[in-house]
């Protein structure tokens, strides 16, 4: 695995992390818990299971005036069989604080701290279970805002 050290613009990719399904969500806890302003994620699922690991932390992030925006598909783009998972899903997120923003057509999976850290990759960040994904984490202010600005969702955090 590649450093964790910050690197330079032009050397950002020389210097990410590549992470799966089993060392993402260590490495993005210890990222989360260090959130100073906000913390940006875009998962097109949610399912119960992973939002209940995650909950708490983004709860508390909120207590602490970190600003928590989910981007999530809407609930008739789910499966039948979970929309009304993700209807709760998205009425407790919102209860802990976090913004909730419903984008038709979304498949990013993604996620930006403090428009420091970028996540991008093939992992459901509110849905993963069982499945072999990919995230590469980049720590690169550079990086992060061009995501932010390529995804239009600066209107919303600024």
């Amino acid at each position: 695995m590649f450093g964790l050290r910050k690197p330079q613009s032009s050397d950002a990719l020389l210097f990410s992390n590549l992470l799966d399904q089993s060392s993402f969500y260590g490495t993005f806890e210890k990222d989360l818990a260090r959130a100073k302003r906000e913390v940006i994620v875009e998962s097109p699922f949610i399912s119960f299971e992973r939002l209940n690991y995650l909950l708490p932390t983004f709860r508390e992030l909120s207590r602490r005036g970190v600003r928590v925006v989910i981007n999530t598909k809407p609930v008739e783009e789910q499966d039948v069989d979970y929309g009304w998972q993700v209807a709760e899903c998205i009425t407790s997120l919102q209860e802990a604080g976090v913004d909730v923003l419903i984008t038709g057509g979304h498949h990013r999976k993604l996620a930006i701290i403090d428009q420091q850290i970028l996540y991008e990759g093939s992992l459901n960040i509110l849905s993963q279970n069982d499945s072999c994904e990919v995230m590469r984490r980049i720590c690169s202010e550079q990086l992060a805002v061009q995501m932010i600005n390529f995804i239009g969702i600066s209107k919303f955090i600024r």
